[in-house]
């Protein structure tokens, strides 16, 4: 398959009184996977079912390789869609739901099955061919989902939250396989969630949406590292809040001077945005916080500081580093020398953990 360049030119979509999409610009060059990760309401599935063709733009306009198809019918866009609900035909098996749109489409039952069978080799269901929807687990339904899209082979694959619906360990296993079939195919994917793990772990490009506009696209590190805005930087990924004091294009914060990123606010006392993987604690009976709680990850531990002027700070460390910071020790931190985002002082600060998005 070679996948299509798909452009969004200045979409805007409304239902009544609410704007869904509000003049996005978005390009999704051939062969890649890009997310459309955002808040619900933020517009995220609008977008993709406009480029599906289940739904038409007020303005603006959709592009497939330079072919503007904002009118072009849902059938006759090289376009398949794999929806959250899976979508299967209770009343036919594994290789006829495959093959509905080869049938749709006429193609003779021997290559018809043929095709399914090869299809299902692929999403490693070889086997299943026989079976109806209902004796199938809900990570196989979607397998078959996805291998039913890819039927027709599509120049575009667009996915709407398809993993939602399944248990943890399914979900990581299956989002794999769609990014090595993806690769495999060289097919140009949108993939749309508002789990900012999924759309970090599998894309090429994830594009922060929020009320219908683009905040930031660029690749997940991009994303994650150097936000734009202080909107991406809580969204994708746990952000602490901090108070602070604008010198200049440095702020004053937990006693350190810090080197400033993106625009500031017209007052000179602005909330910090620092990461918890920024934070560094040592243990110290005179420090100026005290840990409040420790969560084992793993290789890593989460802590909850609260400092002395009653700030809570969330700090990700080595496992091996926190053995010494036990709930109600004292601690001392310092954060990483690094420019950091700051935004408008909130009137009072929240906890960290309040600010982590699908953390």
């Amino acid at each position: 398959m070679n996948g299509a360049r798909v452009e969004f030119r200045g979409l805007r979509r409304t239902f009544g009184a609410t704007v869904a999409l509000d003049g996005l610009d978005l390009t999704v060059e051939p062969g890649t996977l890009i997310a459309l990760l955002g808040p619900s309401g933020c517009g995220k599935t609008t977008a993709l079912r406009c480029v599906a063709g289940f739904e038409h733009p007020d303005a603006g306009a959709v592009l497939l390789d330079g072919k503007d198809i904002t009118r072009v019918p849902a059938n006759r866009r090289d376009a398949g869609m794999v929806f959250q609900s899976y979508s299967l035909f209770p009343n036919l098996n594994v290789y006829d739901n495959v093959a509905f749109g080869l049938r749709v489409r006429k193609v003779p039952a021997a290559k018809r099955r043929a095709r399914a069978a090869e299809l299902l080799e692929l999403v490693g269901l070889p086997a299943h061919g026989e079976r109806y929807p209902h004796q199938l687990s809900g990570g196989q339904q979607q397998r078959v989902a996805l291998a039913r899209a890819l039927a027709l082979e599509p120049r575009v694959l667009l996915l709407d939250e398809p993993l939602s619906a399944l248990d943890a360990k399914v979900r990581v296993a299956l989002r794999e396989e769609i990014r090595r079939l993806q690769l495999s195919l060289g097919i140009t994917t949108i993939f749309v969630t508002h789990d900012q793990e999924e759309a970090l772990s599998v894309a090429d490009q994830v594009a922060v949406l929020r009320s219908g506009r683009l905040e930031q696209v660029g690749a997940p590190a991009e994303v994650y590292d150097r936000p734009a805005t202080p909107f991406v930087a809580e969204f994708v990924g746990t952000m602490n809040r901090l108070p602070g004091r604008l010198d200049g294009q440095e702020v004053e914060v937990a006693g350190q001077r810090l080197p400033v990123h993106g625009e500031t606010p017209g007052t000179p006392e602005v909330d910090v945005l620092v990461r918890p993987e920024t934070v560094l604690v040592t243990a110290a009976y005179d420090g100026e916080a005290v840990v409040l709680t420790s969560s084992f990850r793993g290789a890593s531990v989460r802590l909850l500081l609260r400092t002395d002027d009653g700030t809570e700070l969330l700090a990700d460390l080595p496992a091996h580093d926190a053995a010494r910071l036990a709930p109600g020790q004292r601690a001392g931190f310092r954060l990483v020398q690094r420019p950091v985002l700051v935004g408008p002082r909130t009137t009072v600060s929240p906890p960290a953990t309040a600010t982590a998005a699908a953390d």
